[in-house]
């Protein structure tokens, strides 16, 4: 003890000498719950600079700074971080007591509560998808990983969170998509081209599971996907990767349409690096798919940017553009012939081949003050043309403006606040449902501390107006509240209760148009949807001898008003102003309300089977949605049950190491889908505009299993080839009536870092 008290005492004799300035930071580093000294842990200062603990876990740093961060890390312990203010000549005494880690509670998400916080700090359900899962899966759309999410289901591009949404033939969305914290749903539609998001480049997507309206506004009714993507760090980085593959026979033989297989084939590059004070981030993708249906194919290009520059004048200070862009020639697909040879053939009058161009820009502005204070201001312009070729009234085009400023600071060390503006200009031009113009602004604000320790509350607040055509559609303010307990080490008790709301998309009230035999009639008075969503959840990490992760219980209910739905009935369409249409057809209409809850059961893991590294993903979803204004009158208890909805789903994915061989498997079952719209099971309606399908989904709908297969190999430090077999069991499945999913098919992916 006296040698380290005259080597603290020398050394700062020293600094004190050689410049006024300089000041020491010294201590003592801890197990928490041990005491015994961490040796070897490295402390680095804001400044870059650093040094390590000795055998009795002191440390010693100097600095010349007034404000300065110092960071302590140890492997196997939690990262932890300390912000001083120092005055020339002195000497702070800091001792850390560090706390083991449970690795997957330590990630940092951000979307929860607008900064970041530490997975298990959260007061909401939030799941998290990693890039290398996105990268060795071959995912080449980001709604095909998202459908293997415990929680989640999307039908035909249609995301839906624990049964909040269903199937509304492509218009609206009750899931706010985020990318890079801005809304990138289309303007007129109100759905999500998940072709668009840059899959080359995204550092990982953020799930949050109930209603964020409060933190995100219109759409985050039933949850939120935040597509975050890249900035580079210190080594510049870039991956080139490659692949082609084909779809393999079906089951039923009598579904082949082709003389040779399909193929498929695509490339996709990024690359980042920093240039002084200049980060940029590129990648781009070019995709070929010739489709396993008739005449549905996609042909895509896609580029995107990002410059970020930090000011080295205004300490803190960082500015820059992100950019993507995509051009697109493809045909999709929407009713089928008939139920057996033609179930993979379309009815030619739903045949309609598009090409279309999608960019968004970006400019942002962010400011990190001395005293904590956050400052970010977002922008982004989103432009989306459609061109039918052989339907020219079909064509349409939106462009859409967004801005928010956000403020955060935290203020005691225990007290975060935030509050910030956003507006939206968005028009919308088609022949199908009009010219549009929709403006909307919104404040909000939340504040999180922490009553006692281990006790965290939560408040938030929003105003959104929202006005149409210059007629206000929706102005009222909503709230939500949460809290997380820190019951025990690595045990954490959390419960929410958020209010939400949706504006109909244009396309929704104001769509008049025909495909086929299947009519889509306008409804000018829709009006938004409502709601509220609560959950109580436990959150409990694991780590057992070489196993670390967590399991986490949620019950959630989930309630809404004004629901908006499809209904197909009879409704005089020369009243509507759309001649030429048969009375028969879907109008979208505020049917009531409704109820959804349930439970959810997942475990995350990491850890090793002998000597080989295993990681886990695994959950249970049971649902139970109603609609509140149908008597359940049925023996099943399905006559009030919510369209397009599965009662159970389990979802799993692991991946096991052995030298260079990564072998991996994702599976996923839904049961029986409970209901569909009538229409299409009716003998007589369901035959005209789906022939042949109520005795198909009487014969078929008994719930699915799929099971997809992967094997990698580094070849090279740099360079890896792998092997992904998706539907391994060859299972015919089906997700909206008509929409039979891809059979067994298999992808050969090289992909190179540098």
């Amino acid at each position: 003890m006296k040698r380290y008290l005259i080597i603290l005492i020398l050394n700062t004799l020293l600094c004190s000498s050689r410049a006024q300035e300089i000041s020491v930071i010294t201590g003592r580093l801890s197990d928490s719950l041990t005491g015994a000294p961490l040796i070897g842990a490295s402390i680095i200062t804001g400044e870059k600079t650093g040094t390590i603990s000795d055998a009795k876990g002191r440390y010693f740093i100097r600095t010349g700074e007034k404000y300065i961060t110092v960071y302590f890390q140890y492997l196997g312990y939690q990262a932890t971080s300390r912000t001083v203010h120092i005055d020339n000549r002195d000497t702070i005494f800091l001792d850390i007591s560090m706390q083991r880690s449970v690795t997957a509670l330590d990630e940092i998400v951000v979307s929860a509560g607008r900064y970041e916080q530490r997975l298990s700090d959260v007061m909401v359900s939030v799941d998290i998808i990693k890039p290398d899962r996105i990268a060795n899966t071959s995912t080449t759309s980001l709604e095909t990983i998202l459908r293997q999410t415990p929680g989640v289901d999307i039908l035909d591009g249609q995301p839906g969170i624990r049964g909040g949404s269903g199937y509304s033939y492509g218009a609206g969305s009750r899931v706010l998509v985020l990318l890079d914290d801005l809304p990138i749903l289309s303007g007129d539609v109100g759905d999500v081209k998940w072709d668009y998001l840059p899959v080359e480049n995204i550092a990982q997507v953020e799930i949050i599971k109930g209603a964020s309206s409060v933190l995100y506004g219109s759409s985050a009714l039933n949850g939120v996907f935040n597509i975050r993507t890249r900035y580079p760090t210190d080594v510049p980085q870039t991956r080139l990767s490659t692949y082609s593959g084909f779809y393999l026979d079906p089951g039923r033989k009598e579904l082949i349409w082709w003389d040779r297989q399909p193929l498929f084939a695509g490339i996709d590059f990024s690359h980042r690096r920093k240039i002084r004070n200049l980060d940029l981030v590129m990648g781009g993708n070019l995709f070929r798919d010739e489709g396993y249906r008739e005449d549905e194919y996609q042909d895509r290009a896609r580029l995107n940017v990002g410059l970020r520059h930090r000011n080295p004048s205004v300490r803190g200070l960082s500015y820059g553009i992100n950019m993507n862009s995509m051009l697109i020639d493809k045909s999709d697909f929407l009713l089928w012939r008939d139920s057996r040879s033609g179930a993979w053939r379309q009815n030619p009058q739903s045949v309609s081949a598009l090409k279309g161009n999608r960019f968004n820009i970006d400019p942002f502005l962010e400011y990190f003050g001395t005293s904590g204070a956050q400052h970010s201001l977002k922008t982004r312009f989103f432009h989306i043309r459609n061109d039918f070729a052989d339907a020219p009234d079909k064509n349409n085009r939106s462009d859409q403006v967004y801005a928010e400023y956000k403020y955060h600071r935290k203020f005691a060390g225990r007290i975060e606040t935030s509050f910030g503006a956003a507006g939206t200009w968005a028009r919308s031009v088609a022949e199908l449902y009009g010219d549009h113009t929709s403006v909307n602004q919104a404040v909000f604000t939340q504040v999180n501390g922490m009553i006692v320790p281990g006790l965290t509350v939560s408040f938030g607040l929003r105003f959104e107006r929202y006005v149409l055509d210059g007629q206000v559609e929706y102005s009222t303010p909503v709230f939500r509240t949460g809290l997380n307990f820190q019951v025990h080490d690595h045990s954490y008790l959390r419960a929410s209760f958020g209010q939400g709301y949706r504006f109909p998309s244009i396309a929704e009230k104001y769509t008049a148009t025909n495909v086929g035999s299947l009519n889509i009639f306008p409804n000018p008075t829709l009006v938004s949807e409502t709601g509220w969503s609560s959950e109580i959840g436990f959150k409990q990490g694991l780590k057992v001898s070489d196993w670390s992760g967590y399991l986490d219980l949620a019950a959630f209910w989930t309630e809404y008003n004004d629901m908006i739905e499809f209904l197909f009935d009879i409704y005089q369409a020369d009243s509507l102003v759309v001649p030429g249409l048969d009375d028969y057809g879907f109008m979208a209409q505020n049917v009531g309300n409704a109820r959804i809850t349930g439970i959810e059961l997942t475990l995350y893991g990491n850890g090793k089977f002998g000597n080989l590294p295993v990681s886990l993903m695994a959950g249970y979803t049971y649902m139970h949605p109603v609609d509140l204004n149908v008597p359940d009158t049925a023996d099943d208890g399905n006559t009030n049950y919510l369209k397009y909805r599965y009662r159970h789903s389990l979802k799993s994915d692991a991946e096991l190491k052995y030298k260079r061989f990564i072998l991996g498997c994702t599976f996923v079952y839904n049961s029986r889908m409970e209901k569909v719209d009538e229409v299409f099971t009716d003998p007589l309606f369901g035959n005209i505009i789906l022939p042949g399908f109520p005795a198909y989904w009487e014969e078929n709908n008994k719930g699915y299993a799929v099971l997809d297969a992967r094997l990698l190999y580094n070849i090279t430090s740099f360079l890896r080839a792998g092997l992904i077999l998706k539907n391994v069991l060859n299972k015919e499945y089906m997700g909206r009536p008509g929409d039979i999913q891809p059979p067994r098919n298999i992808t050969l992916r090289l992909t190179a870092d540098f």
